[in-house]
């Protein structure tokens, strides 16, 4: 197989460099040698709005990273607002990367409470938490939503990537069926919806994203490839070697030294989907809809290396809008690995006992440590303009439930993280009067730019104003 560098043909992405092979398509970091070039094309002018860009030209990233069942209030939320707070319990995993976190607090689901339609608050928490749109109770394929913020902004920026989103999951997903008092399964187990009855399944198993992000050509051509790969043992970055080392003679030293550490990153990934398929083949599997093929059994080692591969996507910017529904609202995971042997949902309905809140905290905090491994990543990456990812990205950490045990909806345990460009001033604990959530979403919209700003999305009132 004969490798060669390349840019895709789109005039979108003209300025894109791949390493390509017959069923391989491996985007490059961003690297110093070809910066000046790709900024001076890149940045906006006063004539020009910006689209997904930052001020310098550097891409703006947007996430939306949603874990189930709220947190326990008293051990999320600081006990004072400003710049000077000090993480709580649950956030404390947090701390290195404490500057780059603005802690919101005052935002609010409405459209997820009962009110006439009953029981059901997980689905509506899920269905509703990037829509701000009443889903309709129904327990068939009549379902009903809105589009979700993620969609409206991958619609406005999609073109500029390979990937319009990404939608990711490390939960089964159940699209048939009913799961939460007569509400279809398809509310609870999916996060981005590109119409009202269209939602987007979320992949789930690192070995298939892994050949979405880093495969070419047709399906066929990628599924053959992998073969040859299994068979002969071989890793992608094998077949790319002669242009590889090409490259690596352009470039400066200071890029050899990047290029390195994406490979590597690469070859890590591959090897951990490679151990964690090597695993589930020795012993027997329970048997179960969901492909569990490059799973690991470590549910810490299945979010890390789902947000290692999301990490690499903004890095190598195949995309600049992600959602990673970690679990679905209602999931009853339990989490034997951090010492807590019963179901998170059942835990969560813990009525005021004090052992059962422990365990909730554990898992909380469980939850944000994963987040404080992705965060801290994103930030030690340097990114095309000398700053780093996390500072050109808009991350929200949240969830439609507040506290579980009542099934509320208000003052959800959100977290963005992240500078925008610049544009967010992160580093504090905000306290809104009962705001909507979506008044968020809308103000991040703003900056991901475009030809005209959303008037209102969702049930929004207004933007989200001091963030």
């Amino acid at each position: 197989m004969n490798s060669r560098v390349s840019s895709v043909s789109s005039p979108q992405l003209d300025r894109r460099r791949f390493l390509r092979n017959v069923g391989l398509g491996l985007a490059l970091p961003a690297l110093e040698s070809f910066s000046s070039r790709l900024l001076a094309a890149a940045a906006p002018t006063a004539a020009a709005a910006p689209v997904a860009t930052t001020a310098t030209g550097a891409p703006l990233r947007t996430a939306f990273l949603y874990f189930p069942n709220g947190a326990i209030p008293a051990a999320f939320w600081p006990a004072e607002t400003g710049a000077n707070f000090a993480l709580n319990k649950t956030m404390e995993p947090l701390a290195n990367v404490k500057q780059h976190l603005s802690v919101l607090g005052g935002l609010s689901d409405l459209s997820a409470n009962g009110g006439p339609d009953g029981g059901g608050d997980h689905a509506r928490a899920n269905g509703t938490f990037l829509t701000g749109v009443r889903i309709k109770k129904t327990n068939g394929a009549d379902f009903r939503a809105g589009v979700s913020a993620d969609q409206i902004m991958a619609q406005r920026i999609g073109l500029l990537t390979p990937f319009r989103s990404l939608e990711l999951s490390c939960d089964t997903v159940l699209n048939v069926g009913t799961c939460d008092t007569d509400y279809a399964c398809v509310y609870q187990h999916n996060l981005a919806w590109s119409s009202a009855t269209t939602p987007l399944t979320p992949e789930v198993n690192p070995r298939a994203l892994f050949e979405r992000m880093f495969g070419a050509g047709t399906p066929k051509e990628r599924a053959e490839n992998l073969l040859i790969r299994q068979q002969q043992k071989r890793s992608v970055l094998d077949f790319i070697q002669r242009d590889l080392r090409s490259l690596t003679g352009e470039v400066s030293g200071r890029d050899r030294e990047k290029i390195d550490e994406y490979f590597s990153s690469v070859r890590d990934i591959e090897l951990r989907i490679q151990a964690a398929e090597q695993a589930r083949s020795k012993r027997p599997q329970p048997n179960v809809d969901a492909p569990d093929a490059g799973i690991p059994a470590s549910y810490a080692e299945y979010i890390r290396l789902m947000f290692d591969l999301l990490h690499l996507a903004f890095e190598t910017d195949n995309t600049r809008v992600a959602t990673f529904m970690i679990a679905g609202d209602g999931n009853n995971r339990d989490f034997a690995e951090i010492g807590v042997n019963d179901g998170h949902h059942n835990l969560s309905h813990h009525g005021g006992k004090q052992d059962w809140i422990e365990k909730v905290q554990k898992i909380d905090h469980f939850y944000v440590t994963q987040l404080a491994y992705f965060l801290e990543k994103m930030e030690r990456t340097k990114d095309v303009d000398g700053h780093s990812l996390l500072h050109n990205s808009q991350i929200v950490y949240g969830s439609g439930n507040s506290d579980g045990n009542r099934h509320s909806h208000v003052n959800l345990p959100i977290i963005l993280a992240g500078r925008a460009g610049g544009t967010l001033h992160p580093g504090r604990y905000t306290k809104f009067k009962d705001e909507p959530v979506t008044n968020l979403f809308l103000s991040m919209m703003d900056r991901i730019g475009g030809a005209q700003k959303l008037e209102r999305f969702g049930d929004s009132t207004g933007r989200l104003a001091n963030i």
